[in-house]
């Protein structure tokens, strides 16, 4: 069994969550730059996911406080702020568009309190706002047809080249709806048939629309045959993984390496894709000396069709130069979700290589101090990029540990 008691990176990591540990709730980094010391929907929850393994009653309370800021400043349509300062009561529901994945991990972390606590209290005090945002998510689905749609800089690429129907946010809807399903039965002593089949058919059609080894035309379920065909022609570039998304223009076929750890963890994947992923990431993205997953594979250059859309897409300052944040930064929090994928499946030995990596990774620092648990590492020089004391990257370290001694987060 896994030693976590030993493990500096662990005992350092869990020392960062404790910092970002406030009466409101987790903030997504100690540092005050920008609007990272903030209590973020989709960082929150993920610091939260991880910090209840540690079956800590403060940690329960901490994320707590986190889904109740998020509720009590939630919009009038039901959005949840993908950010609220508290001494200051500012609330930022996106940039130049909102954030679609802060709804989706809101439901993900009421469901994960509830089940960890076992408070239907809480559910109870919760729901309203939980069905508020589920039917926000319907809205979003624009034609009814069982997909969310996710403008550009809509989810945590909120700076890269990601639109349309994006598989990161079809899996956490695919999950929150699950997660629906079980409190509404907990709620009312049976299952919401039509919310089960909802379920179903997102599962479906993740299967049939985002998988492309083999092609089948005009296959039964997809989503629009033009577009599947499109897809069929793309997956020249990527058919050992899962597309990253389609719009009505065409596919995306850069790898989107969250998406395709969240696909098979949430057990959408079959053993056969499971494997041909793991392969094309051994083969073709991840470094031996570094191993840590990048946001996205291939790099955009200054060369390509999408750099100049890409160079005009950001918040604040340009970040996304080649090997630099979403555009092949390597990034730990992602890398930890692949830890708990690989050892649910029990590949221990190339778990424990990945749990290496975030915790190398977040040992990484500048002007000679160690432990800075900064966003992404270069993904050339494997040097440390954006904000350091990030939270997710602690629970990155957290959630790898965790799977090594068989606790999995979801």
């Amino acid at each position: 069994m896994h030693n976590i008691e030993q493990s500096e990176g662990y005992i350092r990591a869990l020392a960062l969550v404790d910092a970002c540990s406030t009466p409101d709730g987790f903030v997504a980094s100690t540092t005050d730059r920008d609007n990272y010391k903030r209590i973020w929907a989709r960082d929150g929850v993920i610091i939260g996911l991880a910090a209840l393994l540690t079956g800590e009653e403060r940690y329960q309370k901490t994320l707590h406080a986190t889904l109740k800021t998020l509720r009590e400043h939630q919009g009038p349509h039901g959005e949840i702020p993908s950010n609220v300062d508290t001494a200051s009561g500012r609330v930022s529901l996106g940039g130049t568009t909102g954030r679609v994945d802060a709804d989706l991990w809101y439901i993900i972390g009421c469901a994960a309190y509830w089940r960890a606590t076992s408070d239907d209290r809480f559910l109870e005090e919760f729901y309203a706002s939980i069905e508020r945002v589920q039917f926000l998510l319907g809205c979003w689905e624009f034609n009814n047809r069982g997909l969310i749609y996710v403008p550009q800089t809509g989810d945590w690429t909120d700076e890269y080249l990601h639109q349309g129907y994006v598989l990161y946010d079809q899996l956490l809807y695919w999950r929150a709806l699950q997660d629906l399903c079980d409190m509404e039965k907990a709620r009312h002593g049976k299952e919401d048939q039509i919310l089960r089949d909802k379920v179903d058919r997102l599962h479906s059609l993740i299967r049939k629309n985002y998988w492309f080894f083999s092609c089948e035309k005009d296959a039964p379920g997809t989503y629009h045959p033009v577009l599947h065909q499109k897809g069929c022609e793309a997956a020249v570039h990527c058919n050992t993984h899962w597309m990253a998304f389609f719009s009505p223009t065409g596919y995306g076929y850069r790898f989107d390496a969250l998406a395709n750890t969240l696909v098979s963890l949430f057990g959408i994947a079959d053993d056969d894709q499971r494997e041909r992923v793991d392969s094309f990431i051994a083969k073709e993205v991840v470094q031996q000396d570094m191993m840590v997953l990048p946001a996205f594979h291939p790099i955009i250059h200054p060369e390509d069709d999408a750099w100049n859309e890409l160079e005009v897409s950001f918040s604040f300052t340009f970040k996304n130069r080649p090997y630099e944040f979403q555009n092949g930064g390597l990034w730990p929090f992602v890398t930890g979700f692949y830890v708990a994928d690989l050892a649910k499946r029990g590949k221990t030995d190339l778990a424990r290589q990945y749990v290496d990596g975030i915790d190398k990774a977040n040992k990484l620092g500048t002007d000679g101090e160690e432990w800075g648990f900064y966003e992404y590492i270069h993904g050339k020089y494997h040097s440390p990029g954006g904000t350091r004391n990030q939270g997710w990257s602690a629970a990155a370290s957290l959630i790898g540990h965790h799977a090594l001694d068989g606790t999995f987060i979801f």
